[in-house]
């Protein structure tokens, strides 16, 4: 069994983003910018946030954080989307999600620059991706797909069920394992009122689990040699931890490692390859590469 290391892999690609931006800093050009905007004081988001920062820290970027109380309005906070959107200085920024109940999440995504959408969530990204043509990817599909290629997983003609239909995992996950010249797999998508999950599950070359329930994946539903891939990060009490709480992902690890063939940890796994990748969002859109 091999463990995919999402640390290193992700470590490995933001010290080849710090060289490419030195060259572009280099040759006269602009050194990238990534702003986040930040609503109330939610724990998971809050170091969320600061493994951006940190991030962009490595990779050369300049970064912007504006932070908001979980009372600001929606017209506040739209109005402060509007200002990055026309700030020529800033090339991609996100809105740290989710929000509170009385913003409409969709709204703000709606109103967010495309061009400036290195978070994948807006309909043109997700619309252009579905149909193969150039886009900012959403980070964490972005960040399985890397991780895949970097451990030389075959993934074309092979059989891929994915745990989950999440707008951010795995609705584009679905997408992207399905195309040609991304994943080129044959594509299932599973979810918690499918009638036979565990059946669909045992014939997957690559199971891709985002359901958000821990330990949901057992042995039982995995055969020999699999590359299992977990998304999931639910926060589970600990009374061990000095936080109190420690990380689950959505695989019972223990059971289902000695039947993989490779498999993700929790954390270490598919969580660094998700910031990773919106670095490479961020460098794409400082760089115009998708759009003018």
């Amino acid at each position: 069994m091999t463990l995919i290391d999402g640390k290193a892999t992700a470590a490995a690609i933001k010290q080849e983003i710090a060289e490419e931006v030195k060259e572009i800093i280099a040759a006269g050009g602009k050194q990238p910018h990534l702003a986040a905007i930040l609503v109330g004081h939610d724990g998971g988001s809050e170091t969320y946030v600061k493994n951006k920062v940190l991030a962009c820290e490595a990779c050369g970027f300049k970064s912007s954080l504006i932070r908001f109380e979980d009372d600001v309005t929606e017209e506040t906070l739209l109005d402060k989307v509007r200002e990055l959107n026309a700030d020529a200085d800033v090339d991609g920024f996100i809105v740290q999600l989710p929000l509170p109940r009385h913003i409409d999440e969709q709204k703000v995504i709606m109103a967010i620059d495309y061009r400036k959408d290195v978070d994948g969530f807006h309909p043109i990204n997700v619309g252009r991706m579905a149909i193969g043509l150039p886009c900012f990817i959403s980070a964490t599909p972005l960040g399985i797909l890397t991780l895949l290629r970097r451990y030389g997983v075959a993934t074309s003609g092979k059989k891929c069920v994915i745990l989950g239909r999440s707008n951010i995992v795995g609705k584009p996950m679905a997408q992207l394992m399905m195309q040609k010249h991304y994943g080129d797999a044959t594509v299932t998508v599973c979810h918690s009122h499918s009638a036979t999950l565990k059946e669909e599950c045992r014939q997957a070359d690559i199971i891709i689990a985002a359901i958000g329930q821990p330990d949901f994946v057992t042995a039982d539903m995995v055969r020999e040699g699999a590359v299992i891939v977990d998304v999931g990060t639910t926060r589970v009490p600990d009374a061990t931890r000095k936080s109190g709480y420690r990380l689950n992902g959505d695989v019972k690890f223990d059971e289902v490692a000695p039947k993989a063939s490779m498999i993700t940890p929790v954390p270490g796994g598919v969580g660094p390859m998700t910031i990773c990748s919106l670095m490479k969002n961020t460098l794409a859109a400082a760089k115009k590469e998708y759009y003018v």
